[in-house]
């Protein structure tokens, strides 16, 4: 059986996606500042962030769906500000997969080779290697209906894929779906996307999701990329406010900054004076500051211990394998800190503790920026 034939590698650095200042407002409001960003080839790029942060507006203004108030849009180098959607070669799978009800899964596949008038029995063969990749070559003359809620969104992807897209658009595709599934097609979808080594955007609110399959991510917020990087880069080493707290779990002490020499640092949280080391290029003037630390960076100790920080067992959450364990104390920003123990190492509540930071790696940040 002949196979679905991965995108032409390209021995030249040109971005797949290349967006120079392009920007969108409805009805006077900013929905999008002015963003640039280039998106490798072969490149599963996510675009992360809360609801109403601008990342579906950037994925509908590639996709052509929106026309931009300023900038301009590249595919393959190719300037496609002004070039409708359907002439842009891009593959789109929508959150509500948008399957016609009364087609096939086979016609629904078909659709988008049909309407390029592509030969009947080049259709017929690229539909079937389509299917027998996402595994649901027994299902092409099943209804829409008849599907799961995963098959139905193998469907969708197959629709995007059997066109040969010169990008892949995904807007939330696993939001409808169930934890297990949503994790087994999350697996699937990156093979797929790197058997094929098609340049990918992904929209997700879901910082796991954005973790686990991404290339590269690129927070946004108000309108704005906050950081881009690597997951890795984005997770460890968080370059704002937002960023730390919006991915993964964060505990927030208030702190008072004594001195800094290069990225050393000495500061106060409440009476306990901390030598640190923080991964930052550019760190707060001395003065009141937040300071950032993973729940994994922490841990327990006795109460009393020089140098740690005291708090009070509120509450032990089972979870499998560990426990999180949730702490009273006064100088965490909310009142509250989080950190993991193994199930067994669990403490009542009441407990008086102590909480030891390491000497690397936590981040410091501006009161200001903390309140923005």
């Amino acid at each position: 059986m002949s196979e679905i034939p991965p995108i032409p590698s390209q021995n030249d650095a040109r971005p797949s996606v290349q967006i120079d200042g392009v920007s969108k407002s409805f009805s006077g409001v900013t929905a999008l500042e002015p963003v640039s960003l280039k998106i490798r080839k072969g490149e599963f790029l996510t675009l992360l962030g809360p609801s109403g942060c601008g990342k579906t507006t950037l994925l509908n203004l590639i996709a052509g769906f929106l026309e931009a108030d300023s900038g301009e849009l590249f595919i393959n180098s190719e300037l496609v500000t002004q070039v409708p959607p359907h002439q842009r070669e891009i593959g789109i799978v929508f959150q509500n997969y948008a399957l016609f009800p009364h087609m096939s899964v086979a016609q629904n596949v078909a659709y988008g080779l049909r309407t390029r008038r592509v030969p009947k029995a080049e259709i017929a063969e690229r539909v079937r290697e389509t299917l027998a990749l996402v595994k649901l070559e027994d299902f092409a003359d099943r209804r829409p209906r008849q599907l799961s809620g995963g098959q139905q969104q193998r469907v969708a992807l197959a629709r995007a894929l059997v066109i040969r897209p010169r990008v892949l658009l995904l807007d939330e595709p696993f939001s409808a779906l169930d934890r297990n599934l949503r994790t087994a097609m999350q697996v699937e979808l990156k093979e797929i996307q790197s058997r094929l080594g098609l340049t990918t955007v992904f929209v997700t609110h879901d910082q796991s999701e954005a973790l686990s399959m991404s290339d590269r991510i690129a927070v946004m917020s108000r309108g704005r990329i906050r950081q881009i990087g690597s997951p890795t880069e984005i997770y460890d080493s968080p370059q704002n406010h937002f960023v730390s707290t919006f991915v993964g779990d964060a505990n927030l002490f208030s702190a008072t900054l004594v001195e800094t020499d290069g990225k050393k640092v000495s500061l106060n949280v409440g009476e306990t004076r901390l030598p640190l080391t923080t991964y930052q290029d550019e760190l707060p003037a001395a003065g009141p500051v937040t300071l950032f630390v993973r729940p994994e960076q922490c841990r327990l100790s006795a109460a009393g211990q020089d140098g740690a920080i005291p708090a009070t067992v509120a509450l032990s959450v089972y979870q499998g394998s560990y426990a999180e364990m949730h702490l009273d104390c006064p100088t965490a920003e909310g009142g509250r800190v989080m950190l993991r123990v193994p199930a067994a190492e669990a403490l009542p509540v009441g407990t008086a503790v102590s909480i030891a930071l390491p000497e690397q790696g936590p981040a410091i940040y501006a009161k200001e920026e903390a309140a923005a």
